[in-house]
């Protein structure tokens, strides 16, 4: 049976297939595509709990994807892995288990689906026989930008251009993304924060004069990150091997519900795990971690989502964050898959900056659970994983755990918890030697990860060794009201 998809925000019917979505990363009406129903994957997770991630990734996609055909689907993740041998393995803790998704090329578990972004896009404009060159689009704390940056990188018949907030990202990133090489590829500093960014990006998009005057130049544009079905539905497959990988360690048996907790921003990652519980994977809690910025750890707790309040730059930056975008596809769902409302709660939270769901509706979020950790929490959380189980967790792992124990303590809940590890404590040396050490690094980027190495006696990653000495390639700078004419600029645009 196809999967076809719906905008959050369409009250015309109108559908589009999997190819068409992806492709187009953005419904016309300002909403994000989201299944029209979820489809029945028929888990078997005690036949799966011997199967690679590449098989788990084929089974979601192939049934969400479903006007891909198999060898293009197999073919996609043959060349998204081939260069990773070690994905998503389970780290035992006292406390429970933590999700290790950050074994890719970029250290970050955005890895794990920006690798496959490239032959999706592509595969996807030959179906819609389109001859036209990709113009992809992302804004970033720091991860999704540098990993779509680098799989990107040299692909033919696409360009990739990532925005990323200069002053709120860690300088191992900064040096990441500033060392990108690639003629297709652009990493432009922003004079702002990431919500100008992701706002500002949403609106590219959908704006008809830019797709216009990008056609005359042969060119149309894509989304690369989570607002992409293409980047949040392959995301799913890790929950599913991480139960599986319990199935075959016979940690748990078939039907055992775990718990998992996710430090999250843009909501993304998380809503995966929910569509992962619809799909059948037995979660018994999705506990939503956020950093001081708890916009979306007050929601879950009130009802009421409010950005009428301070901003804080913390030392969790992909966290930083005040519309959580993918939010709006959990509300679809919560409003019964109803668009008007779905629409208004958007609109009055970008006039208004909140909204407050109904009861009806705030009922429905029994499978979450939220709390905040502030940096001195964060700072408190490295230290006890390490001392603990001589285990190094970077800032945003920590918000997860932190919060996880907050969960365990408060309702005395003993169901096993994974918590999910979304990048390498290498890209946060700073952090991580202060709060090991007890005092903050003098040196900054890749010497204080040297550093870091030394004192957790592990050695550097060869990504980010290569980092040494490399040149600033990118140079490219901009404010979020000219973001416009900078695309025009990167791309060299005729009129």
């Amino acid at each position: 049976m196809e999967t076809l998809y719906r905008s959050t925000r369409d009250q015309t019917g109108h559908t589009v297939t999997a190819s068409q979505a992806i492709l187009q990363g953005l419904p016309q009406d300002g909403g994000l595509y989201v299944p029209v129903d979820l489809p029945d994957l028929n888990l078997d997770l005690a036949k799966l709990s011997t199967a690679s991630y590449q098989e788990i990734t084929y089974q979601v996609m192939q049934a969400f994807f479903s006007d891909f055909t198999a060898e293009e689907l197999r073919d996609c993740i043959n060349q998204a892995y081939a260069q990773q041998s070690t994905i998503a393995p389970l780290r035992k803790s006292q406390d429970g288990y933590f999700l290790e998704l950050f074994h890719g090329p970029t250290l970050s578990f955005k890895d794990l689906t920006m690798a496959l972004l490239p032959q999706l896009l592509l595969t996807a404009a030959q179906k819609q026989t389109s001859d036209k060159d990709l113009v992809v689009l992302t804004a970033t704390t720091g991860a999704a930008g540098k990993a779509a940056l680098t799989n990107f990188a040299g692909v033919t018949g696409v360009k990739a251009l990532s925005f990323y907030p200069e002053a709120d990202i860690s300088a191992i990133q900064k040096q990441q993304l500033v060392a990108q090489t690639g003629n297709n590829t652009a990493a432009i500093a922003l004079a702002g924060n990431f919500d100008q960014a992701q706002t500002q990006v949403k609106l590219l998009l959908n704006d008809q004069e830019l797709r216009q005057q990008l056609a005359r130049n042969h060119y149309q544009l894509a989304a690369a990150n989570s607002l992409n079905i293409g980047v949040l539905i392959p995301q799913i497959a890790y929950y599913i091997y991480a139960y599986t990988q319990l199935l075959n360690q016979k940690t748990i048996t078939l039907g055992t519900k775990i718990n998992f907790s996710v430090p999250t921003g843009n909501f993304g990652n998380i809503l995966a795990g929910y569509y992962a519980q619809q799909l059948g994977v037995p979660i018994n809690k999705l506990i939503c971690a956020t950093n001081r910025n708890d916009v979306l750890s007050h929601f879950f707790q009130t009802g009421t989502y409010d950005i009428n309040r301070k901003f804080y730059a913390t030392s969790a930056p992909a966290l930083d964050v005040f519309i959580a975008s993918d939010l709006e596809r959990l509300l679809f769902r919560l409003t019964g898959h109803n668009p008007e409302q779905t629409k208004r709660l958007m609109t009055t939270l970008i006039t208004t900056g909140h909204y407050e769901i109904n009861q009806a509706m705030f009922a429905e979020l029994t499978s979450f659970y939220a709390g905040s950790a502030d940096d001195a929490a964060i700072t408190k959380e490295i230290n006890r994983i390490f001392r603990e189980n001589q285990y190094t967790i970077d800032p945003h792992t920590a918000v997860a755990s932190a919060v996880a124990r907050q969960y365990h303590q408060q309702t005395n809940d003993k169901t096993l918890t994974i918590t999910l590890a979304t990048a390498s404590p290498f890209k946060f040396p700073n952090t991580i030697l202060a709060a090991l050490a007890g005092k903050r690094e003098s040196q900054d980027g890749i010497l204080a990860a040297q550093r870091l190495a030394d004192f957790i006696n592990l050695p550097l990653p060869d990504v980010l060794g290569k980092l040494i000495g490399a040149p600033a390639l990118q140079k490219w700078t901009t404010t979020p009201d000219k973001m416009y004419q900078t695309i025009i600029d990167v791309l060299r645009l005729h009129a």
